[in-house]
């Protein structure tokens, strides 16, 4: 049965600022396919946050660096919800911090894998979903402050997974405007999440935090609603842009 609720499909949703976005579109109405990798109980604990705001919520693990991957959850929103209105590409890796020479081969593949082909293909499968469903749709890719400022010494690959992850969002929102598709980015910089331990260095926010011109890092919840927005009517003629959320850095 169709949903009467707009559906979007959230990738990596299941901690950070995937986890954000997903409440943020639960409390706007969105019914959700949200993916995730390996954290099945986070997974469950964002849904099971959600439950309150009425919004059905599908969960599906999935590995978007393989072709199945990235069809499950569109898969599922045509079974479960029989419409899909937006995409967020929030689903991306950065497996630490070093310079590029001290990165092995496998890391810099994966990570461009993740960030910026899964997020290409999923936005080739939403594209001709919204053209076959003929009622337009709209795609965020959540790309990173990092595409403009290269990131070196840290993750300089993952900064042109990034940023071309950023041409890609103009280039295809060229593309798909006729069709009614809006195709925009939200480009994070220093975000207060679980990352910065999981990547090897936990004291970054603080020790970076001083070099913003807002002088912090951003909440996920900030990123979500500039997210929330994008998705919205009052965001209409946005398309084919970068909206960049790093505190003027």
């Amino acid at each position: 049965m169709e949903s009467q609720r707009p559906v979007a499909i959230v990738t990596g949703g299941s901690r950070g600022i995937g986890a954000a976005i997903v409440r943020r579109l639960a409390r706007a109405g969105y019914d959700l396919v949200v993916t995730y990798r390996s954290d099945e109980t986070a997974a469950e604990q964002v849904a099971a946050s959600v439950a309150s705001t009425g919004s059905r919520v599908e969960l599906v693990r999935a590995d978007l660096a393989t072709d199945l991957g990235i069809q499950a959850p569109f898969d599922v929103a045509a079974e479960r919800f029989g419409r899909l209105d937006a995409l967020v590409n929030n689903a991306g890796i950065s497996t630490r911090y070093a310079p590029l020479a001290d990165t092995p081969a496998a890391e810099v593949r994966r990570t461009i894998e993740v960030d910026f082909v899964a997020a290409v293909l999923g936005a080739r499968l939403a594209v001709r979903e919204f053209r076959r469903l003929g009622t337009g749709g709209v795609i965020v890719n959540i790309t990173s402050g990092a595409a403009t400022l290269g990131s070196p010494g840290e993750y300089t690959h993952y900064a042109a997974a990034k940023a071309g992850l950023d041409a890609f969002t103009m280039g295809l929102g060229k593309e798909v405007g006729p069709h009614g598709i809006r195709v925009v980015a939200v480009a994070p910089g220093l975000v207060d999440t679980d990352l910065h331990s999981t990547t090897g260095d936990a004291g970054r926010v603080e020790r970076m935090a001083p070099g913003i011109p807002l002088q912090r890092a951003a909440d996920p919840d900030e990123i979500a609603a500039a997210v929330e927005w994008l998705l919205g009517p009052d965001a209409g003629y946005v398309t084919a842009t970068t909206l960049r959320v790093a505190g003027g850095r």
